[in-house]
């Protein structure tokens, strides 16, 4: 304890010793300037400075058109500029899209093909004049039904209503045993076949690489995507051999079967097939053993 309390009266005996700061005339030191200082008067008078000096620093930037010489934001003279362009543009429009109709009903009565006493000029032009604000823009009983309907529909349908227009043949990316079959109501949209860790993995057909990347559950993974609407998946891969953007042909190697990923259980291939946005059991298409 005394100890500890000689430790805080050193501390606070150095914090609150005085020192003098002095300005002298270097030719005839003579005392110009002088101040009573301490360690602690300095930490404060400096502290409350570095927080004066934030605050107008945040506040310059904030309040002021300051920060428009900063990087990244945006000038607010250009963004008046730009709302007045949209809206004189738009006018524009309008007035050519006017003049368009006018002149061809005007080469329609030279043709003939209307009198020109059925051509009233005021008429033609208070079609674009009609006030918006009076339009009732709310959505209808239909709209709103239909609105509800597409909002509920699933991209990736796995129901009775997903169809495939699949009528070609495609070829076993790997040849081994399934253990883990396509299963919509358990949201498995793939079979698992296992395999030698570093067999290659083929392309099921012709296709572009539209992924190629490695991810924390699935490891290395790649998609291709084919003709018809087709769009095959291969996760788990101990590496791969083509990259996004990579033209493919059937039966070309890929990749290589591996252990990769959170989700993995062993070497094998998560292998996904997708038709028009919806899931389809591989097994339907493609011969593993």
């Amino acid at each position: 304890m005394e100890k500890k309390k000689s430790k805080r009266k050193q501390l606070k005996k150095k914090l609150l010793h005085k020192y003098r700061l002095v300005v002298l005339n270097e030719d005839t030191f003579e005392e110009r300037f002088s101040l009573k200082l301490n360690r602690l008067n300095v930490f404060v008078i400096g502290t409350l400075f570095a927080i004066f000096l934030i605050a107008i620093t945040t506040v310059l930037i904030a309040f002021t058109p300051l920060r428009e010489y900063i990087p990244g934001y945006a000038s607010t003279a250009l963004k008046q500029k730009a709302t007045r362009l949209a809206y004189e543009v738009d006018s524009l429009e309008t007035k050519l899209a006017t003049n368009e109709l006018y002149f061809d009903r005007i080469q329609q009565v030279l043709r003939g093909d209307i009198k020109m006493e059925k051509m009233d000029k005021d008429s033609l032009f208070d079609e674009f004049k009609k006030d918006t604000a009076q339009l009732n823009l709310l959505p209808n009983k239909q709209d709103s039904l239909l609105r509800a309907e597409v909002a509920h529909e699933d991209k990736y349908n796995v129901f009775e209503t997903a169809s495939s227009s699949m009528d070609f043949v495609l070829f076993p990316p790997i040849k081994g045993t399934i253990t883990n079959t396509y299963n919509a109501k358990e949201k498995h949209f793939a079979v698992d076949i296992v395999a030698p860790e570093g067999s290659p993995v083929k392309s099921v057909a012709d296709g572009t690489v539209i992924f190629s990347e490695w991810t924390a559950e699935t490891g290395h993974v790649i998609i291709i995507e084919h003709g018809y609407g087709l769009i095959s998946v291969y996760k788990h891969n101990a590496s791969l051999t083509k990259k996004q953007g990579d033209l493919v042909k059937s039966g070309e190697v890929i990749a290589n079967v591996g252990n990769t990923g959170e989700l993995t259980t062993g070497p094998h291939l998560h292998f996904e097939l997708w038709s028009e946005g919806n899931p389809v059991n591989p097994e339907e298409y493609i011969d593993f053993e």
